[in-house]
C-alpha cells in the first residue's frame, strides 16, 4: 500500500471512495456531482487529498483537508473534513496512516493543529480519533443551513 497526495490524474480513484463516504453519511449516491466536486477541489487546489492505494492500484481510502485559520492562535489550521476507508480494508491501520499524513501536513505548514468533527453515532471514528491524539472538546458546535 502507498499513500500519495492526489491530483487530477487520481480523480477516478478518489470519486468512488468519496461517493461511498457520502453514502456512509446517509447521502444518495451521485457520482456525477462527486466527480465535479472533487475535480474542482483538485483544480482549484483549495483542499489537500491524501489517497491510500493498494498493490493493484485501487483507491482504498482517503482523507481531505481544508485550510483555515485560528484567530486566537493567529496561525493556520487544517480541517480534517473527510476520512474514509473502504470496508474491505478497515482494521488494517489505514485510517491512522492517513491521519499521520494530515499531521505531517500541519507540521510542514506550521499550522497550530487539526480540527475535525464526526457524528456521535460514528462509533469507529469516536474510538479512532482519541487513539491518535485528538481530544474531545466541550465547545458547542452550531451550524446555520441555507
Amino acid at each position: 500500500m502507498q499513500l500519495i497526495q492526489a491530483d487530477l490524474k487520481h480523480l477516478n480513484l478518489v470519486v468512488p471512495l468519496f461517493d461511498a463516504y457520502r453514502i456512509f453519511y446517509s447521502k444518495e449516491s451521485d457520482v456525477d456531482s462527486v466527480n465535479k466536486f472533487i475535480k474542482a477541489r483538485l483544480t482549484q487546489k483549495d483542499s489537500v487529498i491524501y489517497l491510500a492505494i493498494n498493490a493493484e492500484g485501487n483507491g482504498i481510502g482517503f482523507t481531505q483537508l481544508y485550510p483555515s485559520f485560528s484567530s486566537t492562535k493567529m496561525k493556520r489550521m487544517w480541517i480534517l473534513n473527510d476520512l474514509y476507508v473502504d470496508s474491505n480494508y478497515r482494521g488494517q491501520g489505514i485510517s491512522k496512516l492517513l491521519i499521520t499524513k494530515a499531521k505531517e501536513l500541519s507540521q510542514e505548514t506550521k499550522a497550530c493543529g487539526l480540527l475535525l468533527e464526526t457524528e456521535k453515532h460514528n462509533m469507529i471514528g469516536n474510538k479512532l480519533y482519541p487513539s491518535v491524539g485528538f481530544e474531545l472538546e466541550e465547545n458547542n458546535f452550531y451550524f446555520w443551513s441555507i
